[in-house]
């Protein structure tokens, strides 16, 4: 599980996409649950209670994990053009299924947010399941060696308090958008680029080739008439200075290179954690 949650935490650093990040994430965590799988495989609980912990506590923590990840990316697949108020009815209507959900299994969720223990024999051991409990038709099609009758159903519990935290957050996003819009609110200080134009032409030319903005899809000439609008400056002929960066015969991308040593010093500087 700590390694699992490393590998996502940085997925979740270096993907800003949700979609691309669920993919990702699904990718890993399918792995981890196989990897789990093959221990369980080899191993013999002790005792009944060993093996109820395990499908009560243990195994949901990974497949709510999945769960969540999957429901977050056919979520923003389905996801709605258009503005806030089209997309806040979307992300309202997601949030009343999970009231559905919990609403058809309200007796399960009762018992298990209650901490009840004196079903835990059928629930969460192995080939222990009660037909009487109106199990879910997936069950008859799960791997039974590796699953309960309602291990999954925690896993789902957990995975959606995580779900209707990410609606609500998405919910609280357009309103704050909607507040800036509103309020057309700038930002209080205004900066000033104090380097070389030579430096912003050399950052202007690395930022295009990266494709960062409009996912590549803003021109050059885009890029730099919007630098020198935000930082009231002419760049003059900026197509003629890189000419003359290319032909530097040392260290061409020399205020590329100070900001990379800086970046990495600043990192290597254990006391500076901002």
């Amino acid at each position: 599980m700590k390694s699992l949650n490393e590998q996502l935490n940085f997925i979740d650093l270096e993907i800003d996409n949700p979609i691309l990040k669920c993919e990702k994430a699904i990718e890993i965590i399918l792995g981890s649950i196989s990897n789990l799988k093959k221990v369980i495989s080899k191993t013999n609980f002790k005792t009944d209670t060993e093996e109820i912990v395990f499908f009560k506590e243990f195994k949901p923590q990974f497949t709510s994990k999945l769960v969540y990840y999957n429901m977050v990316y056919k979520i923003e697949m389905k996801r709605p053009n258009g503005g806030n108020r089209i997309l806040k009815k979307y992300y309202n209507n997601e949030l009343l299924k999970l009231k559905a959900f919990f609403d058809n299994e309200l007796e399960f969720y009762q018992y298990y947010r209650t901490g009840n223990t004196y079903l835990d024999y059928k629930y969460f051991q192995r080939g222990k399941f009660d037909i009487k409990l109106a199990l879910d038709n997936y069950y008859f099609e799960t791997d039974t060696t590796f699953s309960t009758s309602h291990d999954f159903k925690v896993a789902q519990i957990l995975a959606n308090d995580l779900i209707q935290l990410y609606l609500e957050n998405q919910l609280i996003m357009i309103d704050n958008k909607d507040n800036v819009e509103k309020s057309q609110r700038k930002p209080n200080v205004k900066l000033t680029w104090t380097s070389s134009k030579v430096a912003l032409t050399e950052l202007l030319y690395a930022l295009h080739s990266e494709g960062v903005f409009n996912n590549g899809a803003a021109d050059l000439k885009e890029i730099a008439e919007y630098l020198e609008y935000v930082f009231e400056i002419d760049l003059g002929q900026y197509r003629r200075t890189f000419l003359e960066i290319r032909v530097r015969k040392t260290e061409r991308s020399r205020f590329l290179t100070s900001l990379n040593e800086a970046l990495l010093k600043r990192m290597d500087n254990s006391d500076d954690v901002i």
